[in-house]
């Protein structure tokens, strides 16, 4: 069974049974039922129509949970609109709910856990991760984003930055997570610009493309990471990097800078580098140094400590590095690969050691297991 295609139609499913009356929490509960359902019939019956199944199953299974509640006769009503079998309208309905679930009663922070949760396909743990928060606390917070829109008709859309925000983590998870979402979100990105003529979404969708357009290069054929300074530039997608290119120009020029505008920048300076010596880390710094103005995120202020690393030397990115919490995911790596370019090779070894401890999946522990493996290799000779 193709489970990315179970992922793609829920959101598609959701959206019918919301229009159709039922309450978010209530409707993600039906679909996930349907979804189980589906993982037992369809491998020995799979159905002509998948998603309008998933709409006759999960619209059954919310009727059969509705029927238990206290307002049993006002939902009984709803028995009269279900939907006849048959093919369900082939209309794409994820961005339209995308949008829903940033409603106005939660905060943002709330709406982007929610949606990575309930369309995302996304773990808690996950959406924690990438909160730099721990997994009991994003739980309460989804719990909570829950309660607040269950009597909440979805009938007042959120905001594009959340969406756009909501985008860009699913695409983050996608590229370089255990699910694979990445074309997913470049697809509803590329809607959404179509639909809003705005410089951020424009920058979203360049930065999308451009990271997308090295995907092919960033793992061996063992499966092991190759880091960008070692990868195989000749792989990469230059009709990707070259729409990406032009989109992010065009968004420049109209003078309204933000955060997804300015990491596509940095992304096309490395695009734009024929090999690895040839990046212009001294540009890339300044470019850093507007997205630590725009949004002054401590992930941000590590990656420019490693630029600041490459433009001026190691110590200098060591120095940068000695100003953030040790805490940060990938603090530790940084510390081992600055220690090496700075030649301290028993430290870096160390270092890259303990950062293959923390490291949250497993290319990302192999490769730092091999980095330290490496490096003690070398300093017994």
């Amino acid at each position: 069974m193709d489970e990315l295609l179970l992922r793609r139609l829920v959101p598609g499913v959701l959206a019918v049974l919301v229009r159709r009356g039922a309450d978010f929490a209530a409707a993600e509960d039906a679909v996930q039922d349907a979804l189980v359902e589906a993982l037992r019939v369809w491998p020995t019956d799979p159905p002509r129509d998948a998603k309008g199944w998933l709409v006759t199953v999960a619209w059954r299974k919310f009727l059969d949970a509705a029927r238990s509640d206290a307002a049993r006769r006002r939902r009984e009503e709803l028995v009269e609109e279900e939907p006849a079998p048959g093919p369900a309208p082939a209309v794409d309905d994820t961005l339209q709910l995308y949008f829903l679930c940033a409603h106005p009663s939660l905060t943002p922070a709330s709406a982007v856990a929610l949606t990575l949760r309930a369309l995302g396909g996304l773990t808690t743990r996950q959406i924690a991760e990438a909160y730099l928060v721990p997994e009991a606390t994003m739980a309460q917070r989804i719990s909570r984003a829950k309660r607040t829109v269950a009597d909440v008709r979805f009938d007042r859309p959120g905001d594009v930055a959340t969406v756009l925000r909501v985008l860009y983590l699913v695409f983050n998870e996608g590229y370089s997570g255990d699910v694979d979402l990445a074309a997913e979100a470049i697809r509803l990105t590329r809607q959404l610009a179509a639909r809003i003529d705005h410089p951020e979404v424009a920058g979203l969708l360049a930065l999308m493309l451009l990271h997308h357009a090295r995907r092919a290069a960033r793992t061996a054929p063992d499966g092991s990471l190759v880091p960008l300074t070692e990868q195989d530039r000749g792989r990469w997608d230059t009709v990707l990097i070259a729409e990406g290119v032009a989109i992010l120009q065009a968004a420049l020029a109209r003078d309204r800078l933000g955060e997804f505008q300015a990491q596509a920048a940095i992304a096309a300076l490395h695009a734009d580098a024929p090999t690895a010596a040839e990046t212009d880390w001294v540009q890339i710094v300044e470019w850093y140094d507007e997205l630590t103005r725009l949004t002054d995120n401590p992930v941000v202020r590590l990656n420019r400590a490693v630029a600041v690393g490459e433009a001026d030397g190691p110590r200098a990115g060591l120095t940068a590095l000695a100003e953030l919490d040790a805490s940060l995911p990938r603090h530790t790596a940084v510390a081992a690969y600055l220690h090496e370019r700075d030649g301290d090779l028993a430290t870096a070894a160390r270092l890259y050691a303990e950062a293959a401890h923390k490291a949250s999946n497993l290319a990302e522990r192999d490769h730092l297991t091999r980095q330290a493996a490496r490096l003690n290799a070398r300093g017994r000779r």
